[in-house]
């Protein structure tokens, strides 16, 4: 078996990964103890939740008519808004990616505002636009439309929220791909939405699958936005983070029925992570 041989750059390449896992590892080890205060800061709060709550009231709480009514509603508004987020960020995505410095850095500053934006100040905007005396609140008025505080509230306000993720993510991937096979097809003939099907969604592929999922969670834990522009009414707009919310006051659903909802929210969020990593490990390098 020579150097040159498939099984020898296969031995040389992961010699090379062990060596800089190595190197990696070469840091002062006095770093290990603020290390170790951070982890205790992200990882308690969740051991508290998990001492606090009742295992053996969770199914009970889980199935009540509260929690029932709260999850229903948070899937079924999550998953409508994820489908707005896709219409609407894969265009957005593409035209960023495929845009000049200038605009680019236009549109992503207006798409990351979101992320960096308190969530109430998103439920003003929004309230500010659509509300009964918004910028469009009396032409929807007039057309007998009212939005704030509604169901249609919600899926906005989610929409809002979780939009960013999946643009950056998708915008990512279509750097990440280049323009070079999508140049090849145009020069063969084919037409410009057959290069975006056939083309730049396959190759985007994983990158959209990424993002959907971070869309989804995010818009199933939005709270802010939501409570402000949609109100906090049972069975309309009250979404899981809202059920906690309202338990923890004093009203609507029980202490208990709140923490199992937390422990809901807190599995949907470990799933996301770990089918993350997964495709990042799946990723080719």
């Amino acid at each position: 078996m020579t150097a040159s041989s498939p099984a020898g750059v296969t031995a040389r390449a992961s010699e090379t990964r062990r060596d800089d896992a190595a190197a990696a590892r070469r840091f002062p080890l006095w770093l290990y103890l603020p290390a170790a205060v951070g982890a205790a800061v992200l990882a308690l709060p969740l051991v508290a939740l998990l001492v606090r709550l009742d295992w053996t009231q969770v199914p009970a709480a889980v199935a009540s008519p509260a929690a029932l009514q709260a999850l229903t509603l948070s899937l079924a508004t999550a998953a409508i808004a994820t489908g707005v987020c896709i219409v609407l960020g894969v265009p957005l995505a593409m035209v960023i990616a495929r845009s000049s410095k200038g605009i680019a850095a236009v549109l992503r500053t207006l798409t990351t505002l979101p992320l960096v934006l308190p969530p109430l100040v998103g439920g003003i905007a929004l309230l500010a636009l659509l509300g009964r005396n918004g910028l469009f609140g009396e032409t929807l008025g007039v057309l007998g439309l009212r939005i704030p505080f509604t169901t249609a509230a919600v899926v906005i306000a989610q929409t809002f929220v979780a939009l960013p993720f999946l643009v950056i993510t998708v915008e990512g991937s279509l750097r990440t791909a280049g323009t070079r096979y999508e140049t090849v097809a145009a020069g063969l003939g084919a037409r410009r939405f057959t290069v975006f099907r056939r083309i730049t969604l396959p190759l985007v592929a994983p990158g959209l699958i990424a993002g959907t999922v971070l869309c989804f969670a995010r818009a199933l834990g939005e709270f802010g936005a939501t409570a402000l522009f949609a109100g906090n009414s049972a069975g309309i707009t009250r979404t899981m983070p809202l059920a906690i919310y309202t338990a923890f006051n004093g009203a609507g659903v029980s202490e208990d029925t709140a923490i199992a909802l937390s422990l809901m929210l807190v599995l949907v969020a470990v799933a996301v992570l770990v089918l993350m990593r997964s495709w990042r490990e799946d990723a080719p390098r």
